[in-house]
Parts: C-alpha cells; sequence; structure tokens
C-alpha cells in the first residue's frame, strides 16, 4: 500500500480534478464541433495537467516508498520499478 501525506493525495486529486473538467470541456467542444485547434489546445492542458499528477506521484514515491525500500536493502529492486515505469513510456 503506498504512503500518501494528506497534503500529497489532496494535491493529486486536485490536479486530476482540473484535468478531468478539462477533458470534459474537450468532449463537448467535440460535441459542439468547435476549431480544431481549440480542442488541441484543451487537449494539451489535459496531457500538461496529467504529467503534473504524475511528477507528483513519482515525487512521493521517492521520497516514501523508495527511501523505505533503500533502508531495508532493496535498492536494486526500486530501481528495478521506478525504470519499468520510464521503459513503458518510451
Amino acid at each position: 500500500m503506498a504512503y500518501r501525506p494528506k497534503d500529497t493525495q489532496e494535491r493529486i486529486l486536485h490536479r486530476l480534478k482540473i484535468a478531468k473538467g478539462h477533458l470534459e470541456k474537450i468532449i463537448t467542444m467535440i460535441e459542439e464541433d468547435r476549431y480544431c485547434i481549440d480542442v488541441l489546445h484543451q487537449m494539451q492542458a489535459v496531457e500538461s495537467g496529467i504529467r503534473e499528477t504524475g511528477n507528483v506521484i513519482l515525487e512521493n514515491h521517492l521520497k516514501t516508498c523508495v527511501a523505505d525500500a533503500i533502508s531495508k536493502g532493496e535498492k536494486d529492486k526500486a530501481i528495478s520499478e521506478i525504470m519499468e515505469v520510464f521503459k513503458r513510456k518510451s
């Protein structure tokens, strides 16, 4: 189970809710046949919000789970997990 301080969890949820709002806006824009460039700008906002949320989650993971794994002598396992995440991105 992941450990997230309450303020970190609130930051993550806040960012995801903002991204959700942008995504809902995109759906409405598509339904209304809005100008493609305007839709693309909204999509960029969603992508940016999701990316930033991922950064917050990664930072929390490094500060908590990875630090804990290192103190338990499981450094290689922790590094492997993180590397797998980044390999999937490409």
